[in-house]
């Protein structure tokens, strides 16, 4: 009886590795997918989107990633995305968006932008957002 037991322990543990390493691989492959999506092209357009690149950078409720537009190294426009943030703060915040659209990547950067009164904790998360965002383009276009 103890042979059968440990005859099927045997199996059991060998297709719990299998298992285990199954879901490591898409775990990993799942993760490479996300950060290609950080940088995209649509026609003369690159579009860097901050969701997996700025996960950690939280406003007033969490994460408050975006979209920058770019073309021929001008930002263009600036999109929120899905967060948790209230859309009253967030309306407000997107005013920060203004001191970016227009500007070369490079001064961009290095603009010298305010939060937004009311909106502060998501204002200033949004700056970063595109700060990061912008540096990622610079490494990576």
């Amino acid at each position: 009886m103890r042979r059968i037991n440990h005859f099927f322990d045997e199996r059991i543990m060998k297709n719990l590795k299998t298992i285990l390493g199954v879901a490591l691989l898409a775990t990993f492959l799942m993760s490479a997918v996300q950060s290609d999506e950080t940088i995209t092209k649509e026609g003369k357009t690159t579009i860097v989107n901050t969701t997996v690149i700025g996960k950690n950078i939280e406003g007033y409720a969490g994460p408050t990633p975006v979209k920058i537009y770019i073309e021929n190294n001008k930002v263009v426009k600036i999109e929120t995305l899905r967060t948790p943030d209230g859309p009253k703060y967030v309306a407000k915040a997107k005013k920060v968006f203004e001191a970016f659209i227009g500007q070369p990547v490079k001064k961009a950067k290095k603009a010298k932008v305010d939060a937004v009164t009311g909106a502060t904790y998501t204002s200033d998360a949004l700056i970063e957002n595109v700060r990061k965002g912008l540096d990622y383009y610079e490494k990576n276009k």
